[in-house]
């Protein structure tokens, strides 16, 4: 991988970072502090964190991990965060699950063409101060809903999804979870190796990835859209509560699908349909 100044390749942190998630007591107990009870909110808060570290995933996905006052780092499973930068805000999902040290974990994609990406990227460095306003987003998970889990993700829409799955797995290690990640190639599959590690390491985990453009022989995954791929392979998903994260063309393609399957809509969550909600009647048929 590609590093650049300030950068390291990711495996190589700069800085102290904890595990994934800390000891299932001490996850417990932080996640079980907020509320998650459905329709519920919490008031946003503006404060100020500091670039702690910063890994190279991809060519262009950078993980960043910010540090603030645990006291404020108030935050449930599947919620975003704003980085604040000249004035705009900046939404991305907080990829790790709340653990009460102050850590957030962040997946940036650099586009270039973008001008808020490039203000982000000229500010970002190990020891920064970024102002931030957290958390925001419903589509959150439940402690007490005992369904499976069915997570759909794009890009770095897997971000979310590693903090529901973080939190899933310390909390009910013996739920089901089927994660399916898609991208155009493989290379932005820019964590498949901790998809695959959970997959190894806990036998009611599985993982599908996805990818458009065909490439590597040895790529055991799936070549075909997300959508196509999922009306093809999911037979049933009624009794799963089922998450979704990508772009709103990408989200509402696998709605669609989804309900084609069987008219199981009640248990669908996606960021989408808040910032971008599907006008009544329209559909990949309209």
């Amino acid at each position: 991988m590609r590093s650049r100044a300030g950068w390291t390749s990711a495996g190589t942190p700069t800085a102290s970072i904890p595990e994934p998630f800390m000891a299932r007591e001490l996850l417990t107990q932080c996640i079980a502090a907020y509320p998650l009870i459905e329709g519920s909110t919490m008031s946003a808060r503006t404060l100020t964190c500091t670039v702690e570290t910063m890994e190279t995933l991809s060519a262009d996905v950078y993980r960043l991990f910010l540090r603030g006052d645990p006291q404020q780092i108030l935050f449930a499973p599947g919620q975003y965060l704003m980085l604040i930068v000249q004035g705009n805000h900046l939404p991305f999902s907080i990829a790790n699950a709340p653990n009460g040290d102050g850590i957030l974990e962040l997946h940036v994609q650099y586009i270039a063409e973008s001008d808020n990406a490039r203000a982000l990227f000229r500010q970002l460095h190990v020891g920064a101060d970024i102002e931030v306003s957290l958390a925001g987003g419903e589509s959150v998970l439940e402690l007490d809903d005992p369904r499976p889990l069915l997570l759909i993700a794009a890009g770095t829409g897997f971000a979310q999804m590693k903090s529901i799955i973080e939190a899933s797995l310390a909390l009910h290690p013996e739920r089901p979870i089927h994660l399916w990640w898609a991208a155009r190639a493989r290379s932005e599959l820019y964590m498949e190796w901790q998809a695959r590690q959970w997959a190894e390491q806990n036998e009611h985990f599985s993982f599908t990835p996805v990818v458009e453009l065909p490439g590597e022989d040895d790529f055991d995954g799936v070549v075909e859209r997300i959508d196509n791929a999922l009306h093809d392979r999911v037979h049933r998903a009624d009794e799963a509560s089922i998450f979704i994260a990508g772009s709103p063309g990408m989200v509402y393609a696998v709605v669609d699908t989804l309900a084609r399957i069987e008219p199981m809509a009640k248990r669908i969550f996606s960021d989408v349909f808040s910032y971008a909600p599907r006008l009544k009647g329209q559909d990949d048929g309209s």
